[in-house]
């Protein structure tokens, strides 16, 4: 049986923007572009109408910007999509923020189209971490200001530790299992464990987490 495709949204204000991204996207096969919006405002309308599997959302538009949008997004929707912030510069830390309140990962705007579906194929499956080496050099750069203790810290388990470890690293679920000797399965209970005790819902706010809690130092 054919899977579903992967249903997509496009956020930017610029139209030519837009088009881009939805001739790039829609020529690959299990991807569909089904709604576009020009502010972020309506990309949260949209969102909201249309239910799609992922959202491309440009960080600086009119209304509200981006990462209120993504809040809302996330915040109010029972099975919200998982949203990938679109920047001009990967230091920017309006993406820190974008991904403090959410969303999944980030791509520059300079990326190759190849990069572009990659992005959305892998926050899909949501089974790795998009861009792992940025999302760790960004976290180190943003959270020394908000570096605080945690209790869930205490709270992992030496395994639960090791995963989490794994996961900041960008490891897919097969690829910690590996590490680890165990099966996916097992990998992926561990990692439901994880996000459970940090407080987030997926594997990129458990790696901003790590970093503001101080369980993992920048190098």
């Amino acid at each position: 049986m054919t899977p579903a495709p992967i249903r997509i949204v496009l956020a930017d204000d610029e139209s030519m923007v837009r088009t881009a991204l939805r001739v790039i996207l829609c020529a690959e096969p299990g991807l569909e572009v089904v709604g576009e919006a020009a502010t972020g405002a309506e990309a949260v309308s949209v969102v909201r109408e249309l239910g799609p599997d992922v959202v491309l959302m440009d960080v600086r538009m009119p209304e509200i910007d981006g990462i209120r949008a993504t809040e809302q997004i996330l915040t109010t929707l029972d099975t919200p999509p998982r949203v990938v912030v679109v920047t001009t510069f990967e230091n920017d830390a309006y993406v820190y923020e974008a991904l403090r309140v959410g969303a999944s990962g980030f791509l520059l705007k300079r990326a190759s189209a190849d990069e572009l579906v990659q992005a959305v194929r892998l926050v899909a499956r949501s089974d790795s971490l998009l861009f792992p080496s940025a999302v760790r050099a960004l976290a180190a750069e943003h959270a020394r200001g908000r570096r605080r203790p945690a209790p869930w810290v205490a709270r992992l388990t030496g395994r639960e530790s090791e995963v989490l470890r794994y996961m900041a690293a960008g490891l897919t679920n097969a690829e910690i299992a590996a590490r680890m000797g165990v099966g996916p399965a097992t990998v992926k209970t561990h990692v439901a464990a994880v996000l459970a005790k940090t407080g987030v819902r997926d594997r990129t706010q458990a790696v901003i987490a790590a970093y503001e809690s101080g369980f993992m130092k920048p190098s």
